[in-house]
């Protein structure tokens, strides 16, 4: 027969346990209560790198800089050729920076499918915007008429280049989510075997430039040149492979092929070369013994010379998955400099070995390589600067400008806001606010019209466009594609 007391005994300690446990039960629920009521009902947006914004922002005033005061300068201005200039920089800094973008953007996405309906929709609105903008529709800021023949159109341009290497570079980030490590392994390459299908992409754009380049051959070409009597025709003499020059490159024959010669860029930069006139490397009347294809029309942001460009974003895509993977400063900078360097260093090698040229109007190897390395000691420097050592006051117009990169771009890049101020003149379209301010302000005050010319740019163009994107960012209004 059982105990009595020790019934007793088992039955007070069992209530002490459940007394317990329902005590420890109503301390964990007060608990996420008070952590429900402690968190936001908006999630926090995650710390800002400051640089990014600070990078686009550099990137849009160097394209006004260039755009407007490179007539004056011609230094500054797009090369005829091979070389590199400061204007060339825009162009892979544009793209540099839309990669780092992209690996940043996509993984605050987890759907695929959502991705994949945002890359498309931006790459269309990109397209829209870059045909409008500079397919000849708009003839801001000095001509105040609007519209193109259709037999004319430019289908090519800045940002519909962008589109494509936006599209290529985020699809592959999006649809190999999956095929990529969470966790890194410890190693200086393991960033480049997880991310081995961006490399592979990139990899394949550019055997396809290089194969083409060199193994296509051109045949004679033809073109027209209008003026207001009569109508001449040329013929090109080609008949080659693997020729780098302006004439016979397979980068303008690929483009002539595709989208018609009537569609390509009329004003080609190497009207500048020795060979097209004696004002080089200014613009100037052509030499009276100037070959024929120096009035030939030559598309700048063509087909073939995009792919390569496709490059430029997946070196920028690297750059940003560094930027997600490695938390701390140096280890950030050991990855972005080394590649940066070694980036230079093949360009350099390539260019004055004559292996391949620099070349921004054929987007060589070798001119994405030392520009991208450009980008990526650029970009170093800035993240030490402001987000390292918190320098950022400097750098604030840079942040603004950039936190509305689209909207500079249109307004200033594009000048759509002088073609506005332009149409409200006195007398004669040539009498307007922005001519006066030009001449009386500026280039009468400094007796020259190079150095006026800069002034005013610098001042009356970059300094007012970043006020203007200080004001809107202080309004938190923000155009985004």
């Amino acid at each position: 027969m059982a105990d009595p007391g020790k019934m007793e005994e088992g039955l007070a300690a069992a209530k002490v346990v459940h007394e317990e446990e329902d005590k420890l039960v109503e301390e964990q629920r007060q608990e996420q209560e008070q952590q429900q009521q402690q968190q936001p009902l908006v999630k926090q947006k995650t710390k800002r790198i400051a640089t990014l914004d600070a990078f686009r922002g550099l990137t849009i005033v160097l394209m006004i800089l260039v755009d407007d005061a490179g007539g004056a300068y011609a230094r500054i201005d797009h090369s005829p050729w091979n070389g590199c200039t400061l204007a060339d920089f825009v162009m892979p800094f544009f793209l540099f920076i839309v990669g780092v973008a992209i690996a940043l953007a996509l993984k605050k996405i987890p759907k695929v499918k959502d991705a994949i309906r945002k890359i498309c929709l931006r790459t269309l609105k990109l397209l829209f915007w870059g045909v409008l903008l500079q397919g000849g529709y708009s003839h801001a800021p000095n001509d105040l008429v609007y519209g193109v023949d259709m037999k004319q159109i430019r289908w090519c341009g800045i940002l519909q280049r962008i589109a494509l290497v936006y599209f290529i570079v985020a699809l592959i980030e999006t649809l190999t989510t999956k095929l990529r490590p969470t966790v890194l392994k410890p190693g200086y390459s393991s960033i480049f075997t997880a991310y081995r299908w961006q490399w592979l992409g990139g990899f394949v754009a550019f055997v396809i430039y290089m194969v083409t380049t060199y193994s296509l051959y051109v045949p004679d070409w033809s073109f027209d040149v209008k003026t207001d009597d009569e109508t001449t025709r040329y013929t090109v003499k080609c008949g080659m492979r693997g020729h780098l020059g302006p004439a016979c490159n397979a980068v303008g024959y690929v483009d002539r092929e595709v989208w018609g010669i009537n569609h390509l860029y009329a004003y080609p930069v190497w009207q500048r070369l020795k060979a097209c006139t004696r004002s080089s490397p200014s613009a100037g009347p052509l030499r009276e013994d100037a070959p024929s294809w120096c009035q030939a029309p030559f598309e700048p942001e063509g087909l073939l010379s995009s792919i390569s460009a496709i490059l430029s974003g997946t070196i920028g895509i690297h750059y940003g998955h560094v930027l997600i993977h490695f938390k701390g400063h140096s280890e950030r900078l050991k990855q972005w400099v080394s590649m940066a360097l070694g980036l230079l260093i093949v360009a350099i090698i390539l260019h004055f070995t004559d292996a391949i040229p620099i070349n921004k109007q054929l987007y060589s190897f070798s001119y994405v390589c030392f520009t991208a390395g450009a980008a990526g000691i650029v970009f170093s420097a800035f993240y030490i600067l402001i987000d390292v050592w918190g320098m950022r006051t400097p750098f604030l117009f840079l942040e603004w400008i950039g936190m509305n990169a689209m909207l500079i771009y249109v307004l200033g890049a594009q000048g759509i806001l002088p073609a506005f101020v332009n149409g409200w003149y006195y007398e004669s379209t040539n009498n307007t606010l922005v001519f006066w301010i030009q001449k009386h302000v500026f280039n009468n005050v400094w007796h020259s019209v190079r150095l006026g010319t800069l002034l005013y740019v610098i001042f009356a163009e970059i300094v007012f466009y970043g006020v203007l994107s200080g004001i809107l960012h202080k309004l938190g209004i923000y155009w985004k594609l």
